[in-house]
């Protein structure tokens, strides 16, 4: 016998991917396997023993049907792929979940099957029940709601709603994901299982839960109906009414139910009762229906007999799990109770520390500030006393300084006084200088007069020397005379008698007005060194009592002085040549003493000290007095061309 006949043949297998409701699975088939076989397979890798309510489905033709059994599945009407797809749904649905539904891999591939459903709009549902379902469905995927963790926006990826609902109404995702959130807060300390089936609590109260719906006729007229079939009976609806039944068939009132080819018969267990008859599209569609009756009804028949040895088992078992997991969901909420506490403990003593950190650092500034504080008021201590001793320095030095003020005080009054009295004899001299202006106005008026009344008597002396000369030159012509000589010069001399008379006074009028004038330059020298100095010791009087406020007092006395010295008379030959101004204004340049500086020469020798000529009486008078000899002329002139000496 051979190597290769000693080895076991394989056989030959084919793949197979079931999908359910949250994972996919890949399986090698064997060629000979039934339905059965595969769908144990399944449910044996899903950990699922609860199986009468499951089915493997797969499309054909646009049509969905449901893998047999009891057949090959090879020899079914199978999609040919590679590999072959089949779903992994629940083919039958229970009447009560809470009694049913024993173990939690039954109960989720439910949830999550409904909820599809309800998303697909498979099955209607108001929009408050829905968004109270998305709340138990956010509930069971993330369990307790924390504010720290799940931030606005967390449910932004998650489909909850369906899309008929969110058109319904005008709201936003925001808006929306804030209602689910604040039903979502209230559903705290509800474990995954339990929350997904109160999910299905609710839902089995929906009007299209676990109906399968088909379209039939009712007769050859074509009159298009629904026919359902769920977990209590058959119903039949009106083609746009999915939730009141026109027509219902309790599973317990069915006697029988047959098809041949497409018309499908259903006879109620009361046999006067009217035989309901229908036909459907496809022989297909009378199969799936009456296999879906078979298994409902199956189902419904075994709920109300008595429950099997396996099915005790699971109930207890899942009595028995559902008490250990609510046992262990206490001690897990219990545990997160104290953890939570002991958190909040912690992060109470963590901010008591932190707070009597706080305190510790605070006094230990306080401290710190207060030595600081202490050796601050320590130096200013000592700057007070030092400044104590200083004061008291600065009050000594301020009483010397006080008494020097006050003898400064008696001394600058005594020299007030002093000042006052010489200003008082200021202007008595300026008084007096006044009066001498007009004296010497006066005399000045009278040599005016007498050098007019010489001028006359010059001119008199003149003409009648021409007189002589005439009536001597015409005695001559008529009677000469021996001796013409002798009578020349008695005429002559005469005449030159009473000229030499005229020069003599002329000549002395000369050297009085020379000898006044020059007693009046000296005497106004001399008031002019006195007044310099005056003005000196005014200055320096000035410059202390700068401080004191008495310079306007000074300023009040000068302008007094200045107006009686722009009062003093001038010549009347100025007064005619209009130059008052100019004698006025030429002496008050600094100070109002400095008129006296250029007085001297105002009034007895004005027109002989400016070199000018007087207007009115077109003369110039001009004393020349050499240094060797001592020779005064007087020069009078009448007019340009007519000059007389004397």
């Amino acid at each position: 016998m051979s190597i290769r006949g000693l080895k076991k043949k394989q056989p030959k297998t084919f793949k197979v991917k079931v999908i359910t409701m949250d994972a996919e699975m890949e399986f090698s088939c064997e060629m000979k396997w039934k339905g059965k076989d595969l769908f144990d397979l399944v449910c044996r890798t899903l950990g699922l023993r609860e199986t009468w309510f499951f089915g493997l489905q797969y499309t054909i033709k646009g049509v969905c049907a449901w893998l047999k059994m009891e057949k090959k599945v090879l020899e079914q009407e199978i999609p040919k792929e590679d590999p072959i797809k089949f779903c992994f749904l629940a083919k039958f649905y229970p009447e009560k979940v809470e009694e049913e539904l024993l173990q939690e891999i039954t109960q989720h591939l439910f949830f999550l099957q409904v909820k599809k459903q309800i998303l697909d709009e498979e099955i209607y549902c108001s929009p408050e029940v829905t968004v109270l379902l998305a709340s138990y469905a956010v509930q069971a995927k993330y369990g307790d709601y924390d504010p720290n963790f799940h931030k606005p926006g967390f449910l932004a990826q998650d489909e909850l709603l369906p899309k008929r609902v969110l058109k319904q109404y005008q709201m936003t995702v925001h808006m929306w994901e804030e209602k689910i959130t604040a039903w979502y807060a209230e559903h705290r300390g509800i474990a995954r299982d339990e929350a997904e089936m109160n999910y299905l609590k609710i839902a089995q109260d929906l009007a299209m839960y676990g109906v399968n719906y088909f379209s039939i006729e009712q007769n050859k007229s074509h009159t298009d109906l629904l026919l359902g079939v769920d977990a209590k009976g058959i119903h039949v609806y009106s083609i746009n009414n999915r939730f009141s039944p026109n027509k219902s068939f309790e599973w317990s009132a069915i006697r029988n139910i047959s098809y041949s080819e497409k018309e499908l018969t259903i006879k109620p267990l009361d046999k006067k009762a009217e035989v309901f008859k229908f036909f459907s599209s496809q022989l297909k569609v009378n199969k799936l229906i009456l296999q879906l009756c078979v298994g409902n009804h199956d189902l419904f028949m075994k709920r109300r007999r008595a429950d099997s040895i396996e099915i005790q088992q699971m109930k207890a078992q899942a009595k028995e799990e559902k008490a250990r997991k609510k046992m262990e969901h206490q001690r897990l909420a219990r545990e997160k109770q104290l953890r939570e506490e002991a958190e909040r403990a912690k992060d109470e003593l963590e901010r008591r520390l932190f707070q009597l950190e706080a305190e510790a650092r605070q006094a230990s500034e306080a401290l710190l500030h207060s030595k600081e504080t202490a050796e601050l008021l320590a130096e200013k201590a000592q700057i007070a006393e030092e400044e104590a001793k200083l004061l008291a320095q600065n009050a000594a030095e301020a009483e010397q300084e006080r008494q020097r003020l006050e003898i400064t005080a008696l001394k600058t009054k005594e020299e007030k006084r002093l000042m006052e009295q010489k200003v008082r004899e200021a202007e008595r001299i300026a008084a007096r200088l006044v009066k001498e202006s007009d004296l010497r106005t006066k005399e000045t008026e009278y040599l005016k007069q007498d050098l007019s009344e010489a001028r006359e008597a010059e001119r008199r002396a003149k003409q009648r020397l021409l007189d002589v000369t005439q009536v001597s030159h015409s005695h001559t012509n008529r009677y000469p005379q021996p001796s013409p000589v002798v009578c020349g010069d008695l005429g002559v001399e005469k005449g030159c008698t009473k000229f030499d008379l005229r020069d003599v006074d002329l000549k002395r009028l000369s050297l009085e007005i020379e000898r006044e004038r020059l007693d009046y330059l000296e005497k106004s020298k001399n008031f002019e060194d006195r007044l310099k100095q005056l003005k000196s010791e005014i200055h320096a009087l000035k410059l202390e009592e700068k401080q004191k406020g008495s310079i306007s007092q000074w300023n009040e006395v000068f302008g007094s002085l200045d107006l009686t010295l722009r009062k003093v008379p001038l010549c009347k030959t100025c007064e005619a040549r209009g130059r008052q101004d100019e004698h006025l204004q030429r002496p008050f340049l600094p100070y109002p003493l400095n008129a006296l500086r250029s007085w001297a020469g105002i009034n007895a020798n004005c027109c002989s000290m400016t070199g000018k000529k007087c207007s009115r009486t077109n003369n110039l008078v001009s004393n020349n007095t050499g240094m060797g000899t001592h020779k005064n002329i007087v020069k009078v002139q009448q007019r340009d061309s007519d000059v007389i000496y004397i």
